[in-house]
């Protein structure tokens, strides 16, 4: 019989659905039990497309034997980290505390209370390299609850303690300055993979927010930071990493060189990704970053959307049991598929017969063809047989934070590489999120259509998804110039504020005023998979402030980068977002605005040429003749009126303006100058 999850919206919960665990999901149905029967609560955390999970749930939790020990000394509780990130934050926290790293599956044990007092990751079902098996560790914890109470629930108590002084930092009282970014880039030239780009050994990470600010720095005429980008973008473009194929990355190398991908697929990544090469793009203007662009959208948009208009969360790492079997090839398969165009291929991918990866190949560039037209041919061969291949696992269900940063990077790079249709698709998200997601005026984290439960929405926003949202809301108004969009973005600024601010501590908790008491109240700080709702928070109260007048919003964003700036210092590789909104702080933003008809050539020359231009600090604003509720809402746009009849764009800093000017050379000058 299907135990509890069964009726959960997370797919990964339902994975377990059919263990003979009696997995509880999160809740106080399960806490009560717990106290009732006087049993510790075995806590396991994980994610739909965590390749490692997926072992030791067939390892342990499918095992009869392991199920009835957990079943007759625990109370036993499934969460899904992706849509439960607060309690997540806790208990990672918690296990990095104790054992000094992390990562998925979680195995933590708990109080009646919820109070950690051990925990770790995966663990086998025999002893092997140094762990215990599992069961052998359910014996041990089991014989500790009984027998030395005083001494468990005392870990606990002092766990609690440590974690709890984690988010306590003190704002900094020194000025915001450059010195910060300069320490910044100090530290990751310091750490640079000359050979390979990217930071430090495997595994390797993408890490596009501290690529994103190289990209700023080189805006600042650090060429060592555009030169450390540029290197990196190129060789993950060229791996395994990225499916050359299909389109698309993968969540990480295991290597140095990029070649051999843990193949889970993220939304935030291509979201991430995506955005940096578009960014890149402007910069650099690099043909091949504009070509992994558009092919990391194009997967986003054929394979990763809900019928709503949402996107998904994950593709798994596994087909058929196997990790990686989706993607990879033999070289007698190739020539089969492909034919006379398998030469080509067979050049551009590197392919052999002993592989690159246990026996079969992972595509790689690893030459130039001189025949383009067979290579496109091929790959358009090899993506339709692989069609016919056992997919990877998807996980459907919606969250608001990364679909608003899927929106915002898809507004953001459709504006820069001329695709309509990326906006559109960021317009059909950001509506669903809004309409379907936000209920009774407050945001929901995860919405899922499943076939046997129907259309779902559960579990309370945090602080990223509403952090994620403004920044797509005012992604979009800079695409659309809608101006429903910046009131939306004003709406989630004010409720994040309103249900997250710390007006005591500075930043933001990571869950709002209604949410359920946990042992702590966290506080997501660290920029890790995604930037954190603090970092974002930074930056984006920023842009809001300039677009809407409200100096309020500034104050708020400082607020936060005063509290992380001595963190960053030390650590800036965990802060590549933040450091972006210290750019923005120190950058002398420059604000556009565009009046003019927008179907005319002159306004439309006008706006390409504030976009086609990589400006890392800038807002732009447009009207076709301000009316006064424009200027209202947009004090740019208070008084701006095309000049002699003219399309005509203003510059200001910090509302000081230059002469309004009606050229695209002329704006080109003054842009210049910022």
């Amino acid at each position: 019989m299907p135990n509890r999850l069964a009726e959960e919206t997370s797919p990964y919960l339902r994975q377990h659905q059919d263990n003979p665990v009696d997995w509880y999901p999160w809740g106080d149905e399960a806490f009560e039990r717990a106290r009732a029967e006087d049993k510790p609560v075995l806590l396991s955390i994980g994610y739909a497309a965590c390749h490692w999970c997926h072992v030791m749930a067939h390892e342990s939790f499918e095992d009869p034997e392991t199920a009835r020990l957990m079943n007759e000394r625990f109370v036993n509780v499934k969460v899904d980290r992706e849509e439960r990130p607060d309690v997540d934050a806790i208990y990672m926290d918690a296990v990095q505390a104790m054992t000094g790293h992390g990562g998925w599956p979680m195995t933590m044990f708990l109080t009646p209370d919820g109070l950690p007092f051990y925990g770790g990751t995966y663990f086998p079902p025999v002893d092997r390299h140094n762990l215990p098996s599992f069961r052998r560790l359910l014996d041990a914890i089991s014989d500790a609850w009984r027998n030395r109470r005083d001494e468990v629930e005392e870990q606990g108590r002092k766990l609690v303690d440590h974690i709890s002084l984690g988010p306590a930092l003190q704002p900094s009282d020194a000025d915001v300055d450059e010195s910060v970014l300069d320490d910044a880039l100090g530290a990751m030239a310091a750490s640079f993979d000359e050979r390979h780009g990217g930071f430090g050994g495997a595994p390797k990470f993408p890490q596009a927010m501290n690529l994103d600010l190289l990209l700023r720095l080189a805006a600042r005429g650090r060429d060592d930071a555009g030169a450390m980008a540029r290197a990196t973008l190129d060789a993950m473009a060229s791996g395994g990493i990225f499916d050359q194929i299909g389109g698309g990355w993968h969540r990480y190398s295991v290597d140095r060189a990029w070649v051999v991908p843990h193949f889970e697929k993220m939304l935030y990544d291509n979201a991430l990704l995506l955005r940096t090469y578009a960014r890149s793009w402007l910069s650099t203007g690099a043909a091949r970053h504009r070509e992994v662009a558009e092919a990391t959208a194009a997967w986003m948009l054929a394979e990763m959307r809900d019928a709503g208009g949402g996107f998904w969360s994950s593709l798994d790492a596994d087909s058929e049991g196997v990790e990686g079997k989706f993607y990879v090839w033999s070289l007698d398969e190739v020539r089969d598929v492909a034919g006379a165009d398998a030469d080509a291929l067979v050049t551009r991918f590197g392919l052999t017969r002993a592989g690159n990866f246990e026996g079969a190949n992972i595509p790689v560039v690893a030459g130039e063809t001189h025949d383009e037209t067979a290579l496109r041919r091929g790959v358009e061969a090899l993506r339709a047989r692989r069609a016919t291949r056992v997919r990877p696992g998807t996980d459907s269900k919606v969250l608001a934070a990364w679909n608003g940063l899927a929106a915002a990077a898809l507004a953001e790079a459709g504006v820069a590489l001329g695709h309509s249709e990326w906006v559109d698709a960021a317009r059909d998200a950001m509506d669903f999120v809004l309409s379907t997601m936000r209920v009774d005026g407050r945001l929901m984290r995860s919405y899922r259509d499943d076939d046997v439960l129907g259309p779902r929405v559960a579990h309370l926003g945090v602080c990223e998804d509403y952090a994620f949202v403004l920044e797509a809301c005012l992604a979009l108004y800079e695409a659309t110039f809608e101006t429903r969009w910046l009131d939306e973005a004003r709406w989630a600024a004010d409720e994040a504020i309103r249900l997250f601010a710390d007006d005591d501590g500075g930043g933001f908790f990571s869950t709002g005023t209604d949410a359920e008491r946990l042992v702590v109240r966290p506080k997501d700080l660290v920029d890790n998979a995604v930037p954190s709702a603090n970092s974002v928070m930074a930056l984006e109260l920023q842009r809001l402030a300039r677009l809407t007048g409200d100096d309020a919003y500034e104050d708020r964003a400082l607020g936060v980068v005063r509290l992380l700036r001595d963190a960053a210092r030390r650590s800036p590789l965990g802060f590549g977002h933040l450091l972006q909104a210290v750019d923005f702080a120190v950058g002398d933003a420059v604000e556009i605005v565009v009046v003019g008809d927008r179907t005319a050539d002159d306004t439309r020359a006008l706006l390409n040429t504030a976009r086609d231009r990589y400006l890392p600090n800038k807002v732009i604003a447009y009207s076709e003749r301000a009316t006064d509720d424009e200027a209202r809402r947009i004090p740019l746009l208070a008084g701006r009126a095309p000049s002699d009849g003219r399309a005509t764009a203003y510059v200001c800093r910090r509302g000081v303006c230059n002469l309004p000017v009606h050229e695209p050379d002329a704006l080109v000058a003054q842009l210049a100058a910022t």
